[in-house]
């Protein structure tokens, strides 16, 4: 009899013991955003372009990752950008997430709605207030829905050099990042045991194949790499941009004077990249039960460009906020440590110097930068480039002004030697 107690209390503990191992989980989910009828695209300040087609739909697409009582929310919109103030109003619509922990950016394309309600030099907007504030409810929708599909799940990710004619840089064709980050979620339990969540690509690159000029609403390349992945079986997939500031975009160039602004070289390029994301993933280890770690700090930046406080001040986002003040803009940064990855967020376009300074930096060999997140405050640029070069004379001013990289480099780099290192690097 006494055998027999013993015996099942070390099953029970054996059975508990293996139950609570596994806390890791990923869910994914994805909503349509295509404005129906089709609304005028957008590719930066000014008026934005009636659009006539669209090639491709827009999408919100959204991984929930959790770790005992972590949980953390990763959102791509296919947009321009997406300012804060849209996002607080998704994150108040989820109510299982710390709003902090929850990280939206903008895949970049140049074919997407007017989200930040560009003022005209009257003080007039043409964004469609009815189409973002639906547009809120589907990212809110889509998080909740990963929560619930939340399972058991491991991880790969993976680092590495994408190879082909994908991107590079106007200014300087070789002043870019070639690196692409990886992290796909494998179900570890069910019916999808074995099969990938989803795939998160983190690439820097501008999805401007199509542009805002040619009355076409568009993902951009993004969307035939959601399209690749998904049908190589890497489940839900999901883009987030890197340092691509000043000007990192896609290499449609056929030869010095031409170059292929159409779907098919979308197709071509975001083809490319997913299956450049699968190959760097396919032999990356295994990491059973990852540790998951989340911080956020609010950080500021002096704003000094009188464009940039115009639209601030004029848009009728109320991007200053209620009692606007265009002296600085206040934002959210966040860290994350994924397993052996460690994440930062870029609240704007910063240039790829920056990118390749702030990884350097880094607590590990698997550093992503996730650009255009939680806000997109223009171009962010260190003060020895700010107006220096000729070349630099549209970035320098469409960004807040010559101290945004500087603080953003200070205010990264402290985060990222106040936070544990990733485990395992």
């Amino acid at each position: 009899m006494k055998k027999s107690i013993i015996i099942n209390i070390l099953f029970l503990t054996v059975f508990s013991f293996n139950a609570n191992t596994q806390t890791f989980k990923a869910g994914a989910a994805v909503r349509v955003i295509t404005p129906d009828p089709l609304l005028p695209v957008s590719g930066g300040i000014g008026t934005p372009k009636p659009a006539t087609v669209k090639q491709g739909d827009l999408f919100v697409r959204a991984l929930v990752l959790e770790s005992g009582d972590t949980r953390v929310a990763i959102v791509n919109i296919d947009n321009l950008g997406w300012p804060s103030v849209l996002g607080n109003k998704s994150r108040a619509l989820i109510k299982d997430i710390p709003p902090e922990n929850i990280l939206i950016g903008a895949t970049h394309t140049h074919s997407a709605p007017d989200a930040y309600g560009f003022p005209n030099e009257k003080g007039e907007s043409f964004a469609d207030l009815k189409y973002l504030n639906w547009c809120v409810q589907q990212v809110a929708d889509a998080v909740n829905e990963a929560l619930k599909k939340l399972e058991p799940a491991s991880l790969k990710i993976a680092v590495g050099e994408a190879k082909g004619k994908i991107a590079y840089n106007y200014y300087a064709p070789d002043l870019y990042d070639p690196r692409c980050g990886v992290i796909q979620a494998i179900a570890t339990a069910g019916k999808n045991k074995g099969k990938p969540v989803a795939t998160l690509v983190n690439y820097a690159i501008h999805p401007e194949v199509i542009g805002s000029k040619q009355g076409i609403l568009s993902p951009d390349l993004c969307g035939p790499l959601y399209d690749r992945i998904e049908s190589k079986g890497g489940g839900i997939a999901i883009f987030m941009n890197g340092a691509q500031g000043g000007m990192v975009t896609a290499d449609t160039r056929i030869d010095e004077k031409t170059e292929a602004n159409h779907w098919a070289e979308c197709g071509r390029i975001g083809t490319l990249l997913a299956d450049e994301a699968l190959r760097i993933i396919a032999d990356a280890p295994v990491q059973t039960n990852p540790a998951l770690f989340c911080t956020a700090r609010r950080i500021k930046f002096p704003i000094d460009s009188d464009i940039m406080k115009y639209i601030l001040s004029h848009s009728p986002l109320k991007l200053a906020g209620e009692s606007p003040n265009t002296d600085y803009a206040e934002t959210q940064l966040n860290l994350l440590n994924i397993g052996t990855a460690q994440v930062l967020t870029i609240p704007g376009e910063a240039l790829p110097n920056i990118g390749y300074y702030v990884k350097r930096h880094m607590k590990t060999k698997q550093p992503f930068l996730f650009g255009l997140t939680n806000d997109a405050f223009g171009y962010m640029l260190t003060k020895v480039d700010f107006n220096s070069f000729k070349r630099y004379e549209y970035v320098s001013r469409t960004s807040l002004g010559e101290m945004t990289g500087e603080v953003y480099i200070e205010q990264a780099l402290k985060l990222v030697n106040e936070s544990p290192a990733p485990k395992g690097n």
